[in-house]
C-alpha cells in the first residue's frame, strides 16, 4: 500500500468519525488539537485505524504521534510490515 492510499484512507474516515473539516487535516497539524481528542476519542481512532487497516495498535506506540504526519508514517510502516508477513 502507498502512502497517498494510507493518507487518503486516515483523512477519510477522520473526517466522518471525527466530524472535523478536511481542510484542517495537514500533516504537520497537531492532532489532538485538530480532533479535539480526549481519551475516549484515541480508543475510537484506535479501532478505526485497527478496522481500516487490519493491524493491531498498541498503546505505547501512540505515545509518540503527534502530527497527522506521525499518524501517516505510523499506520504506513505498519501496514508494509504486515504485507511481509
Amino acid at each position: 500500500m502507498q502512502i497517498e492510499e494510507v493518507i487518503t484512507r486516515i483523512n477519510a474516515f477522520l473526517v466522518e468519525e471525527f466530524e472535523v473539516d478536511a481542510e484542517k487535516i495537514t500533516p504537520d497539524a497537531n492532532m489532538k488539537e485538530t480532533l479535539q481528542l480526549d481519551s475516549l476519542d484515541y480508543i475510537d481512532l484506535v479501532v478505526a485505524i485497527e478496522s481500516n487497516f487490519a493491524f493491531k495498535v498498541k498503546p505505547e506506540d501512540f505515545t509518540g504521534i503527534v502530527t497527522f504526519k506521525d499518524l501517516y508514517d505510523y499506520v504506513s510502516s505498519h501496514k508494509q510490515l504486515k504485507e511481509l508477513v
